[in-house]
C-alpha cells in the first residue's frame, strides 16, 4: 500500500507490544453543510460581530476579553489563558494501543468522529500487516490520543483494508437513558410476530450511495443557476475604522446617551 498524498491533520507513530508504525491522521468525512455570510441587504457589505458590554455600552477590545465559567445566573468563576493552558495534555507524538476490544460490545451511542491513519514511509508492510490481522479478528485497538490540546479515546479498526480512529465519547458525557425507554409491559405474541414480519420483509444491504441530502443538493443546484446567470453581488470596500470605533447606529447611541447625560447635569 502506497503513501497516499493527502494533507495530515496529525503524524506520529501507532504502536503496541515492540511494534511502532508511522501514520499520518486525515479527514474521513467532509460535513456537507452550506455556509452563509450575513450581508446588508442595503449594500451587501458582510456584517461583522462584535464583543458588546451591555453594562458600559461599549465594544470591548480583544485584551480585556477573559473566559468565566458559569456557576449560577449572573454568577462566574473567571479562568485565564495561562491558567487552561497549564492543564492542556502535551501532544500525541505515538497512539499507543493499550487493549484490543470487540467494537460489538461498544455501543453505537458512544462514537464521534472518524478519521483515517495513512501510513507514512517505511510503515506500508506493518500497517497492511496490522490491518489484515484487526480485519480478521474483527478487533479494534483502544488507546488514549491527545489532538488540539484535548485527549481523545479512541478505537483503531480495519475497514476495507485501511484503518480508522474513531474519536469516543467519555462514558461521563453519555446522557442516562433510564427516563427515556417505556416502562416493561407484557408483550402481545401476535403484535410482536407482525413487527418481525415486517422487518423480514424491509431487509436490505446497507447501500449508503442511493441516500443523499436532497436539501443540500437543491440549495447547491440553485446557487449554480443563480452564478450562470450572474446574480452575485459585491461588498464595498470599507476602510478601517480608526480608534476601533463601532458600528455607526451604535455610535448614534452613544452620543444620544452622552446628551442625556449632560441635559440632567
Amino acid at each position: 500500500m502506497k503513501p497516499v498524498p493527502v494533507q495530515g491533520i496529525w503524524s506520529g507513530t501507532i504502536s503496541f507490544s515492540l511494534v511502532a508504525i508511522p501514520v499520518q491522521l486525515v479527514k474521513a468525512v467532509e460535513p456537507g453543510r452550506i455556509s452563509f455570510r450575513t450581508l446588508h441587504s442595503k449594500d451587501y457589505s458582510p456584517l461583522a460581530r462584535r464583543m458588546f458590554c451591555p453594562e458600559e455600552e461599549v465594544i470591548v477590545p480583544p485584551e480585556e476579553i477573559i473566559r468565566g465559567y458559569e456557576i449560577g445566573p449572573g454568577k462566574y468563576i473567571p479562568v485565564t489563558d495561562e491558567e487552561l493552558e497549564s492543564m492542556s495534555p502535551e501532544r500525541s507524538r505515538t497512539i499507543e494501543i493499550v487493549e484490543f476490544i470487540d467494537m460489538k460490545e461498544v455501543d453505537p451511542v458512544y462514537y464521534d468522529h472518524p478519521y483515517y491513519l495513512v501510513p507514512t514511509k517505511g510503515g506500508e508492510k506493518a500497517y497492511r500487516l496490522l490491518a489484515e490481522a484487526m480485519r480478521r479478528t474483527n478487533k479494534a485497538g483502544l488507546a488514549k490520543f491527545v489532538l488540539r490540546e484535548r485527549e481523545y479515546l479512541v478505537a483503531i479498526r480495519s475497514v476495507q483494508e485501511a484503518l480508522v480512529l474513531i474519536t469516543l465519547h467519555y462514558h461521563a458525557e453519555i446522557l442516562p437513558d433510564e427516563d427515556l425507554i417505556p416502562k416493561e409491559e407484557v408483550i402481545d405474541p401476535e403484535e410482536e410476530g407482525r413487527i418481525k414480519k415486517s422487518i423480514a420483509q424491509m431487509l436490505a444491504d446497507f447501500n449508503p450511495e442511493q441516500y443523499a441530502d436532497a436539501r443540500r443538493e437543491k440549495i447547491m443546484n440553485l446557487l449554480k443557476k443563480k452564478a450562470k446567470a450572474s446574480a452575485q453581488v459585491e461588498a464595498p470596500e470599507v476602510p478601517e475604522a480608526e480608534g476601533g470605533e463601532g458600528p455607526a447606529d451604535l455610535v448614534a447611541a452613544l452620543e444620544e446617551s452622552m446628551r442625556r447625560l449632560k441635559k440632567k447635569k
